[in-house]
């Protein structure tokens, strides 16, 4: 494949997009898999690389190749790692296919995997209360063996495992999860493989049970299958690219000899559990209020009206009191009933070895509680004996707990907002087609649309969402594309015009195959890459996590410490009696401190401070076609000082055209293409492909017009290329490649180049029988607002550096254009990442602006690698932060968006630390000296709920986000190139 160069044409263009491949060989099915053996991972020294259009050229042509599973190359290193299935192809012919590319190629090494897989499950965990809890599960999970990476978000209550499936299952991962005590249950079990639960009616024995399961298992593709006969549901995983669930229904009502009627079983996905959480909290709030009232009433408020004091007051035995018996049977269903889940969350913590919230909850209401009990039990003993019982305290602070628990709840329920949102796209239901043998419909069918299966036609009528990814086979129509790709006008869309689900059909009928359902959609995809992110903790959260260790312990010890300190001072009359309020004695009084210290010191509010804040941030991104992957993207973005733009695609349209031609002998225009795109044509650049679409204006009426042959091409890394074409030499390149072929470059020549040079544009020479004949001017027109943001970086301190493989000349116009101050040009792949690593050296936080694919080692390297206008193309990994659009202005509203996001998570911290450096103090009774302010502990309780419902809240602001006003004076549309 030829590639004219860096030193001359640049990277004008991203190298082309393809499909993303399967992860096992097409037209094998799963049993043929295993009998493929295992993978063979190969390492090739690579020659003649020294672009991204030269990797893509290599990594295309050996995709094409049955049995590969995956071909990277890497231009930094010359080296290419292919994964592949030796029983289909060899190292030999991966050799031959990359030296039929044009490049030399050598084995450098070559090791089997045996059997050493991956596999990423997501498990929805119920339980958790702080980070205590996910840290206990996280250990769990990581000290399993065969699990390599376990992640546990207390905000999402979630987990992601990637493990060994040849080791560990996702079942045995559940159970570990529930021995920790917590409730496991399985999301979802990676790209590719799904999971489904149908709703089978009609089962009425366990043979029917098992003949539908006999009938499931011996489908190919079908991994798991599990049973729920009491709910009549079946779950069923499997691979996606073998099987689809609508012939899971089919097997199901033809198993047997019973009438079975099969449907997908109701969702209860994390939205349901969700909602179920929200009324379960609210349930038992409202209950606890209907016994807690009572109890505060008849201690704090009925004691001071005569009439009813004295009811209160009557004895029943010695000194036991109506009052007190009333409280005591009151709030016994509130402490062990209502209360129980705090009991088995401190058991299940305890059991773990860590301590929680639930833990200082429960150790709190007992103390209250039991000492309560033994007031009430010495007064039914003892004539004498006088005491005040604290019933109000443990039934108070359970309810305004659940108060503050299910507000929590209720608000982080908000913070995933922007998934349910992306989830809302997808249509429920479909139009499904039958075709005859000649491609003509013959019946209509509305189906749920999660039972579309790869192949499947589709009709999509004006104003319904396209509901899967796939290609147009008939009609003609515009599609309204904006929520996923963020292009503001419709799209037009003919026969093999690919077409994304979610999407909106504007005008016209369509008919779509189907071609990526499932998790394999982009849908799916931006939705698992949202998840992600709000999965990945950032860096600062491990500042929560390592003060959560330790905080329950030094709460308990300080609770503790408190209740010695003032018993012991009123022991020994260190205060004055009158300190003493009247109705309770000095132990009562230190007991009271002792158990607002316990229950106002608050470890969510410290574990919510960062991941709420993350969610709702990555959330609002989304939202605005920013997909940022994770806290440490976000981390990272904000303290962002510097920012390399790559020219091509970033700052520049992206789409090279021809915009002036120069021939200098008496040749016509179309004889001059006609030669000169018979030997692009060869070439894979974008540069190349600029040229040959210009030549066919030459030829009016074809659609793929042939070129004459041409013999003895050649291939000159960095400068062009060499043919002949009807008997005539034809060289095509730069001035050094010229001069190298001993060709004269005459003056009107040296001027077109200047001129092309001058006005931003890539001057190419072509030479006919060793004579420069001509030469091709070659544009890619500036993005509209690339100045303006240029400056609008500047105002915020962030300085913008241009780095291109293009020419000098070109470079510069496009930086004076930009007002761009540093730049560099004719710089290679490995250069860009240098640069990036040369500012870092001297203290810049460098984001990388590019493509996401040529610039893949300058986007690794910097602090934040951000792929501009990715459309759907989003599983970019060397990206940290990918924006659907290509617009220059989201890159702005990236760093804003972060910076925003950072200072909410300090707030939050100031918020939750500050709350307990003062909260603990003012509980331990620290201004009662002075002022005799005491803070009851059922109001400590309602402090300690208040402050997780405020950390949470403050995250929730961030949904109000409005980019920097400065932007919407910008008015970029869409740029036009017209042929």
């Amino acid at each position: 494949m030829g590639c004219i160069c860096n030193d001359c044409w640049g990277d004008m263009s991203p190298r082309p997009r393809y499909p993303s491949m399967h992860k096992h060989p097409k037209g094998t099915s799963p049993e043929a898999r295993h009998v493929n053996g295992s993978e063979v991972k190969a390492l090739f020294s690579v020659v003649g690389i020294t672009c991204s259009a030269c990797a893509g050229s290599i990594e295309k042509a050996v995709k094409r190749l049955p049995g590969i599973r995956e071909a990277a190359v890497d231009v930094l290193n010359n080296t290419a790692h292919v994964l592949y299935y030796p029983s289909l192809v060899t190292e030999e012919k991966i050799r031959e296919t990359m030296e039929d590319a044009g490049f030399e190629a050598k084995l450098i090494k070559e090791e089997t995997i045996n059997g050493k897989l991956r596999q990423v499950c997501r498990i929805s965990i119920n339980g958790m209360t702080c980070t205590s809890c996910s840290s206990t599960v996280e250990s769990a999970l990581q000290a399993v063996h065969g699990v390599q990476r376990a992640q546990v978000a207390l905000a999402t209550e979630e987990a992601e495992v990637h493990y060994d499936p040849k080791i560990v299952s996702y079942n045995q991962l559940s159970e570990i999860v529930e021995n920790t005590g917590f409730e496991a249950k399985l999301i979802s079990l990676g790209d590719d493989i799904s999971k489904i639960e149908l709703k089978v009616d009609g089962i009425k024995t366990e043979q029917s049970i098992r003949a539908i399961t006999k009938s499931l298992e011996a489908l190919p593709g079908v991994q798991d299958i599990e049973t729920f006969p009491e709910l009549n549901k079946i779950s069923v995983c499997y691979k996606q690219d073998v099987i689809g669930p609508r012939t899971f229904i089919e097997v199901i009502e033809s198993s047997g000899s019973a009438h079975f009627k099969a449907m997908i079983y109701p969702e209860g996905g994390r939205d349901t559990h969700r909602k179920e959480e929200v009324k379960q909290y609210y349930k038992y709030f409202l209950w606890s209020l209907f016994f807690a009232i009572p109890v505060f009433l008849t201690s704090m408020v009925l004691m001071y009206i005569p009439g009813i004091k004295k009811v209160l007051d009557v004895r029943i035995v010695n000194k036991l009191t109506v009052g007190q018996i009333l409280r005591w049977e009151l709030s016994t269903p509130v402490q062990f009933i209502i209360g129980r889940r705090f009991y088995i969350g401190s058991y299940k913590a305890l059991r773990n070895g860590s301590a929680n919230m639930d833990v200082l909850i429960a150790l709190g209401t007992n103390a209250a509680y039991f000492y309560s009990v033994y007031i009430v039990l010495r007064s039914a003993i003892s004539r004498d004996f006088k005491g005040t019982d604290f019933f109000e305290t443990s039934s108070m602070l359970i309810t305004f707990i659940l108060l503050g628990k299910y507000l929590e709840v209720l608000a982080k329920g908000k913070t995933s907002d922007a998934i349910a949102k992306l989830m809302n796209l997808a249509p429920e239901t479909a139009t499904l087609l039958s075709l005859d043998e000649d491609g003509n419909v013959v019946n209509e069918q509305e189906i749920d649309s999660r039972l579309i299966q790869k192949n499947d036609v589709i009709k999509i009528i004006p104003g319904a969402k396209v509901a899967c990814d796939g290609f147009v086979v008939w009609g003609q129509s515009h599609v309204n594309e904006s929520m996923i790709t963020g292009e503001a006008l419709p799209v037009g869309k003919d026969k093999g015009d690919a077409v994304i689900g979610g999407t909106v059909n504007v005008n016209g009928v369509l008919h779509i195959k189907a071609t990526r359902v499932g998790s394999e959609s982009a849908l799916s995809q931006i939705v698992r890459l949202v998840e992600s992110a709000q999965m990945a903790k950032a860096p600062v959260q491990k500042f929560a996590d390592r003060i959560s260790k330790y905080f329950v312990p030094t709460v308990i010890i300080l609770s503790f410490s408190t209740w010695l300190a003032w018993f012991l001072s009123g022991k020994f009359h260190s205060y004055p009696h009158s300190w003493i309020p009247s109705s309770i004695d000095s132990f009562e009084l230190a007991l009271q401190f002792g158990i607002s210290v316990m229950v106002i010191a608050c470890p969510c509010a410290l574990g919510l401070a960062t991941p709420t804040a993350v969610m709702v941030g990555t959330g609002v991104g989304a939202s605005q076609g920013i997909l940022i992957k994770g806290g440490q993207a976000l981390e990272n973005a904000h303290k962002v000082n510097c920012i390399v733009f790559d020219k091509t695609g970033t700052l520049t349209v992206g789409k090279p055209v021809v915009v002036n031609t120069k021939i200098f002998n008496n040749m016509l225009p179309h004889e001059f293409y006609e030669l000169v795109a018979a030997t692009e044509v060869n070439s894979e650049h974008p540069l190349a492909k600029a040229i040959v679409e210009h030549a066919k204006k030459f030829r009016e009426g074809e659609d793929n017009p042939s070129w004459p042959e041409a013999q003895n091409f050649a291939s000159i890394t960095g400068q062009g290329l060499k043919a002949v074409v009807r008997d005539k030499e034809i060289i095509v390149g730069n001035k050094s490649l010229m001069l190298d072929s001993n060709i004269a470059i005459q003056v009107e020549a040296e001027a077109a180049l200047a001129e092309a040079e001058a006005l931003a544009q890539t001057g190419i020479l072509i030479a006919i029988d060793r004579e420069v004949a001509g030469v091709v001017a070659i544009s890619d027109p500036l993005k509209p607002g690339a100045k303006e943001v240029v400056s609008i970086l500047k105002s915020m301190g962030v300085k913008s550096i241009m780095v291109t493989g293009d020419n000098w000349g070109t470079a510069n116009s496009i930086a004076k254009e930009t007002e761009i101050e540093t730049v560099i040009a004719e710089a290679k792949p490995e250069h860009k990442a240098e640069k990036v690593k040369d500012l870092q050296a001297t203290g810049y936080v460098v984001a990388m602006v590019g493509d996401g694919i040529n610039d893949s080692p300058a986007l690794v390297a910097a602090d934040v690698g951000m792929a501009i206008g990715a459309g759907t193309d989003i599983a970019i990994e060397a990206a940290d932060i990918v924006l659907m659009k290509s617009n220059l202005e989201d890159v702005i509203t990236a760093i804003d968006l972060s910076r925003k996001t950072f200072s909410r998570i300090r707030l939050n911290y100031i918020w939750a630390l500050g709350y307990n450096v003062l909260g603990i103090p003012v509980a331990a009774g620290a201004l009662f000296p002075s002022t005799r302010f005491r803070l009851p502990p059922w109001i400590a309780g309602a402090a300690m709920a208040a402050s997780s419902v405020s950390v949470v809240c403050c995250s929730l602001l961030l949904k109000n986000y409005k980019r920097p006003k400065n932007l919407d004076v910008l008015e970029i549309h869409e740029v036009r190139i017209e042929p």
